[in-house]
């Protein structure tokens, strides 16, 4: 018999995972891909609503706050879902457990969207009229502390649930690529259901549509128990086994404790207005904590960090990167905000006597994801094969090119609105198919560019500086969206400009990292 060679031997044995398998994946996969699935609906099911609420009058049955002040609130939430990602991770490795942090985060996650739904059940049961007033208040702290539930939650399952993925794969296997795409998949079936069902709801009740995203992301969790045990041994949380891990693990119970208590305590002043809070103010001065923190660490890096000159200039290509990542984010995230009130507003949603919720909008970029991601996976595939594929930074400025060609189109859009005509729903969608098509050039490029610049010992904190990069451009995102919105009168005059100008931005971004791509090249040295 023919001996295989030790090299095939081991590509072989890569491929030979542990456990029950479903399609040569391991089933641990189908439990992952249906809790995404199951969190990614209520985000963006709840998402799709957020603004939308925000923004409609209270007697309409929404909190009735102005267009700027809307735009804040939806920034900060989106940012913190990315910068408390960086913590969830954290306690996930030194405290729960990769398994026990989505479980804890999905629950979280339930609670925060059900709280969301309160004022609306509570009207229904009530046995007495519930007054406008009351109503409108338990409405705002029930959407507030909703809304710090699910970050707080999604801070814990987000990071985590995809780190178990790649444990359910052997080092080196062929598959786990294949196995993050099905995964991937999840996510974006979940995002395109997820507006469609919630906004149909909220048609009728807002917290209908709140109460069916918790929905959604409480049968995610009754099926990751009920199939968790396709992923035994995988997740778990690292055991202190020496007196010094026993004693630092009980430190970190002790101060997380504390740090817990406190934050529930500052969250209680704030709502028995002890505390007040400005989310104009606080979003403002967000982003220049944010650009402040970013350029003091990567001067420490630099100057202290003890890097060669070879990881130096790699540092500096992240640095360049992460700029104009966040530079595409604070466009691309428009689509929840600036876009969603758009379809709102100033688009004709009529069809054979029936008005389309404007939430229906959202699921237009999922649906263009799952269509042409495995064209653009293949299109890359076959210019690398004849050595004409772009390098990452010339994907980059591809990205930001498609972002401003689709606000271009929203320009003309916006000139019809100002007109006193709605626009045809056609405009939203030419701006989702080419904001898609810049999100597939750039997205997934940014984290594998980060993994394979960043210097050995700070890949997990340049991995953390790259989605600071992502939070920050959904705050900007926000704050843009309070300008663009076309609220009064004098606004939708404006609006047109408004968005010519995010074109210049955009698109002068986008020439600018052309001309920047041979240096930022250079910069990276041998990763291509």
């Amino acid at each position: 018999m023919e001996k295989i060679p030790n090299d095939a031997m081991k590509s072989l044995g890569a491929d030979i995972t542990e456990g029950p398998t479903i399609f040569g994946h391991p089933k641990g996969l189908m439990t992952l891909f249906f809790t995404e699935m199951w969190e990614r609906f209520s985000y963006y099911g709840m998402r799709a609503l957020l603004i939308l609420f925000m923004t409609t009058p209270i007697l309409s049955g929404g909190l009735g706050f102005d267009d700027k002040t809307s735009g804040a609130i939806y920034g900060l939430y989106t940012m913190g879902v990315y910068l408390l990602a960086l913590p969830g991770g954290w306690f996930a490795d030194r405290l729960f457990g990769l398994k026990k942090s989505v479980w804890y985060g999905g629950i979280i996650i339930t609670i925060g969207h059900f709280t969301m739904a309160l004022p609306g059940i509570v009207a229904l049961f009530s046995k007495n009229p519930v007054q406008v007033a009351e109503l409108s208040s338990l409405d705002i702290n029930a959407f507030f502390l909703g809304l710090i539930l699910i970050v707080v939650g999604t801070g814990l399952l987000k990071p985590n649930i995809s780190s178990i993925v790649g444990q359910l794969y052997p080092q080196g296997s062929s598959k786990r690529d294949a196995g993050f795409s099905i995964f991937y998949m999840g996510i974006n079936l979940g995002a395109f259901i997820a507006p469609i069902a919630c906004s149909t709801l909220a048609v009728y009740d807002w917290h209908l549509g709140f109460g069916l995203a918790g929905l959604g992301m409480f049968i995610g969790l009754i099926q990751y128990k009920l199939t968790g045990k396709y992923l035994e041994g995988k997740g778990e949380a690292v055991s202190a086994t020496t007196p010094q891990e026993i004693q630092s693990r009980s430190k970190l119970i002790k101060y997380s404790v504390i740090l817990v208590l406190l934050s529930i305590v500052f969250v209680a002043l704030i709502f028995m207005g002890i505390i007040n809070i400005n989310a104009n103010e606080i979003a403002n001065l967000a982003y220049k904590i944010i650009g402040v923190i970013t350029v003091l660490y990567f001067g420490y890096v630099f100057l202290f960090g003890g890097l060669n000159k070879d990881e130096k200039k790699k540092t500096a290509a992240i640095v360049v990167i992460m700029i104009f990542s966040a530079l595409f984010w604070s466009g691309f995230e428009q689509a929840g905000s600036t876009l969603n009130l758009f379809a709102d507003r100033f688009t004709d949603r009529s069809f054979m006597g029936w008005e389309i919720p404007p939430g229906y909008f959202q699921s237009i970029n999922s649906m263009f994801i799952i269509l042409f991601a495995p064209f653009f996976g293949a299109l890359w595939v076959w210019l690398g094969r004849r050595n004409l594929e772009p390098s990452s930074p010339l994907k980059f400025a591809y990205g930001l090119l498609l972002l401003g060609l689709g606000f271009l189109v929203m320009y003309f859009a916006a000139k019809i609105a100002a007109s006193g005509e709605l626009a045809a729903p056609t405009w939203l969608i030419f701006t989702y198919l080419l904001h898609t098509f810049g999100e597939l050039s750039l997205s997934p490029v940014g984290l594998s560019l980060t993994t394979k610049l960043a210097p050995e010992k700070y890949q997990g904190q340049m991995m953390g500086m790259w989605f600071i990069s992502v939070a920050l451009g959904n705050l900007i995102a926000g704050l843009v969206s309070g300008e663009v919105s076309g609220g009064t009168d004098e606004a939708l005059q404006a609006m047109p400009s408004q968005y010519m100008l995010i074109v210049a931005t955009v698109v002068g971004g986008g020439v600018l990292l052309l001309f920047l791509s041979k240096p930022i090249k250079k910069l990276m040295g041998n990763v291509h």
